[in-house]
């Protein structure tokens, strides 16, 4: 009897998610990734053209505070290739790719921040936008995210098919606006922004080559041995040396930024709670973390400075200690009744909105007039070329081709259209015949520049007139047919 053959035992969980994680199974030959990576080290050719113009781009957006432009500077950005060298180098030992890295990683910062110091010196817009304040404030997610770009990047590129994973990792870790922010503080002379921008550079680029030293020694890529083990224990012990040395200023800068965050949320709660109770509008709040200063601009009936000190006085038990509450309130007009009359405030306003409507419908309606009577005028120019033309032809039917219309006449201050006739006729009437025709046109048109022009054909001549013509005696002028 034969025995059917047992299935093959399912993986476990365990390995199927192995292999479901597993950077192995896609990574690159190991030559082909050094090649890569030494490649994008490099910077000479055009690659450093297209950093300065990165860098307009990126200077551009920040300064219009324009996102798309920004995210479109980054695009185009050629300071990755350095920064992931510089950790590879690292990685495997190579201190001679590491130089290197280092030394162009150094010409385009100097690059970067000649073109944008040079921009922001040139800009007429000088004043610092939302986008450009951003990153002068670095701090502990600043590190995240360098690291975990980092991450995504070398992974990417470490794999036989690549992906859109750099240009994502170079807009995700913005290595192009801090160096833009540093070269607008080097611009103004303003030294808190180039620090506070060129550490945001360095955080970036120090945490993207440590995450490229970490993948690296994960995918256990060649790399050279030393004769003396202390000095790799060296190597390695100086990396986490930088490392922790660019990360805890950030750590001290994200529990600051927490903290001031803590504040504003629990002040304002503070302000909208205290002052609705007392029967006031808060008009305006404005509040600085880093005094404590707490500023309230009030409209409505005047607290009493009693009520104020007892409000202040409830500050520490809303987690508020050592904050300082200043009110603002507006004086009245009349000292003897110190309230703001709302109804007439609202009243004042109403006002000027219907003032402001009623110009409005005033300029509507002379537009619509002025348009009005200009179709009117041209309803009726038209009804009067009409009855020209026929009376015309009624008197002179051996004319033809009657054409009637208004035009421009050449000339300087000529601004006004004048009437003119003009027909083919197969004779041309007498001088003293059409000298009647012209002063009839005039006084029918109404116009004493009406323009009466006709044509006869003898032969294959044209013989031509017009109103000039026929007060000088009917000048004949002839033109081929």
């Amino acid at each position: 009897m034969n025995v059917p053959d047992t299935p093959p035992p399912s993986p476990s969980l365990r390995a199927a998610i192995a292999h479901r994680f597993s950077l192995l199974d896609d990574k690159a030959d190991d030559a082909e990734i050094d090649r890569s990576l030494r490649a994008g080290v490099e910077l000479s050719g055009a690659t450093p053209w297209i950093l300065m113009f990165a860098i307009v781009i990126a200077s551009v957006g920040l300064n219009t505070n324009s996102n798309a432009v920004i995210i479109g500077a980054m695009l185009v950005s050629p300071l990755m290739g350095p920064i992931v060298g510089l950790g590879y180098g690292v990685g495997i030992f190579d201190f001679a790719l590491v130089r290197r890295s280092l030394k162009n990683l150094a010409i385009a910062a100097a690059i970067s921040l000649l073109t944008s110091t040079l921009y922001f010196m040139l800009t007429p817009l000088d004043e610092a936008q939302s986008e450009l304040l951003a990153r002068t404030t670095p701090s502990l997610w600043d590190v995240l995210i360098a690291l975990a770009g980092g991450l995504a990047g070398i992974i990417g590129q470490t794999r036989r098919e690549k992906s859109n994973v750099i240009p994502g990792v170079a807009i995700a870790t913005a290595l192009m606006p801090p160096l833009c922010t540093a070269g607008y503080g080097l611009a103004n002379g303003n030294w808190s922004v180039f620090g506070g921008a060129f550490y945001l550079f360095s955080i970036n680029c120090v945490f993207i080559a440590f995450a490229a030293v970490l993948v690296i020694e994960f995918l256990r890529l060649p790399h050279r041995k030393f004769v003396d083990p202390r000095r790799g224990r060296r190597v390695k012990g100086a990396v986490w040396l930088i490392v922790l040395l660019t990360g805890l200023p950030s750590i001290y800068l994200a529990a600051r930024l927490v903290d001031n965050e803590v504040f504003k949320s629990r002040a304002r709660d503070f302000v909208r709670a205290e002052f609705k109770a007392a029967h006031v509008h808060v008009l305006e709040t404005r509040l600085t973390p880093a005094s404590r200063d707490i500023e309230v601009t009030l409209i409505g009936p005047r607290l009493p400075q009693a009520a104020i000190a007892a409000i202040e006085g409830r500050l520490a038990g809303a987690g508020l200690q050592k904050a300082r509450l200043s009110v603002h309130q507006a004086q009245a007009e009349d000292h003897r009744d110190e309230k703001i009359d709302i109804g007439s405030l609202k009243a004042d306003i109403l006002a000027d909105i219907v003032r402001n409507s009623q110009q409005a419908l005033q300029e509507r309606d002379a537009t619509i007039d002025a348009l009005r009577r200009q179709l009117t005028s041209q309803q009726g120019w038209v009804e009067q070329s009409d009855a020209v033309t026929r009376e015309f032809e009624t008197q002179y039917p051996q004319c033809g081709n009657v054409l009637t219309g208004r035009a421009l006449p050449t000339g300087a201050g000529k601004s006004v259209p004048v009437p003119f006739l003009s027909a083919d006729c197969r004779r041309l009437p007498k001088a003293d015949e059409i000298k009647r025709i012209t002063e009839w046109l005039k006084v029918r048109t109404g116009q004493a520049e009406a323009r009466l022009v006709l044509a006869a054909k003898r032969g294959k001549l044209y013989r031509q007139t017009d109103t000039q013509a026929a007060n000088a005696n009917m000048a004949v002028s002839a033109k081929e047919e």
